[in-house]
């Protein structure tokens, strides 16, 4: 008796050990924590970056914590080298990066490194930017002819392209302008309160903005929206459309308004194993109501957009799965990802 009970003791702690054995395996899966590369503190997409790590972090299975960087130039090569391993990019800069400056350029020119291990995770929200000015300033896009706009933007090439836009939309270039260069996008916005620049661009709703709005008092510059005006933006920077915002949707939209639109994407890269990307999914997709709270652009960031053909860079193969398991992904979306793939394997 005492023979058979010390067997069934030692049986059963071997199949306990090898148990916990199994789940610290399990455990090992995920790292303790990931980090979320984002433009600067005050730019919509670092507010779209802590609202995502929230959610990721609240989940208990690992820490996920935003990075923020001067701008998409700084980051995109630590995301492609898998030193980052997420990133908040709009369509057009992943596009350019993605495709890289031997096969594509907008407006004669494409300054941003070549990410071919870049992976679309999730597609988000449409992201709105506009032309700031003071109160009293520019009234539409036709009147920025000959005055001081902040440009350049050598960390933020992305603001370039929006301002190369932005004025395409009433037929003007940047050299219809008088350029005040500044390196990134906050500085646009503090060249206007310091009466350096006439016009910055920035994002709708971006904290930036609505401290220039506190401290001087700005509007958002209408844009031309006539079906002209949407060809000719279109036509300069594929990828951007205009759409008209209600009057007081977010500050300094005074009276209904033309701006520019685009999509804001959560990146990952190839590297990422399948195991961080469908946790990060999981948990983003599981609390995706908790996000509109947290900043006015998580609004229209939904379970329905997060799988598109309308994208610009390939997903990742645990995305897919994911979104394949949501009843998402379909035949489009496989052709899409079969053609995005040729381009960087």
């Amino acid at each position: 008796m005492h023979r058979y009970s010390t067997r069934y003791f030692l049986s059963s702690f071997a199949v306990i050990i090898a148990l916990l054995a199994v789940a610290d395996v399990n455990a090992q899966k995920l790292p303790a924590s990931t980090t979320i590369g984002t433009n600067p503190a005050g730019t919509v997409f670092y507010a779209v970056g802590a609202g995502l790590a929230k959610l990721i972090s609240d989940t208990g299975q690992m820490q996920s914590v935003v990075q923020p960087y001067t701008g998409t130039s700084s980051l995109l090569p630590l995301l492609d080298s898998g030193e980052l391993d997420f990133a908040i990019i709009n369509a057009v800069e992943s596009n350019l990066a993605y495709q890289g400056p031997n096969r594509l350029k907008i407006g004669g020119k494409n300054p941003l490194p070549h990410v071919p291990n870049a992976r679309l995770i999730m597609r988000g929200s449409p992201l709105f930017i506009g032309l700031v000015t003071k109160k009293d300033g520019i009234k539409s896009i036709a009147e920025a002819k000959g005055k001081r706009l902040a440009g350049e933007y050598p960390a933020n090439i992305a603001i370039w392209y929006h301002g190369y836009a932005a004025l395409a939309s009433a037929g003007l270039t940047w050299n219809d302008v008088k350029v005040v260069p500044v390196p990134a996008v906050n500085d646009g916005i503090d060249a206007i309160v310091q009466g350096r620049a006439d016009a910055a661009i920035h994002a709708i709703g971006a904290a930036k903005v609505k401290e220039a709005d506190a401290s001087v008092g700005v509007r958002i510059v209408p844009l031309d929206c006539t079906a002209q005006g949407d060809a000719r933006v279109r036509k300069a920077v594929p990828g951007y459309s205009t759409t008209s915002l209600k009057s007081g949707f977010s500050t300094g939209v005074i009276g209904d308004t033309c701006v520019l639109n685009f999509d804001i994407y959560f990146l990952g890269h190839k590297g990422l194993s399948n195991d961080v990307v469908l946790a990060s999914l999981k948990a983003i997709w599981d609390n995706i109501e908790k996000l509109p709270p947290l900043h006015a652009q998580f609004k229209e960031w939904t379970r329905a957009r997060a799988a598109s053909a309308d994208v610009t860079l390939a997903y990742h193969p645990a995305a897919i799965q994911f979104y394949k398991e949501k009843n998402l992904w379909n035949a489009k979306l496989d052709e899409v990802q079969k053609r995005l793939m040729a381009v960087n394997p």
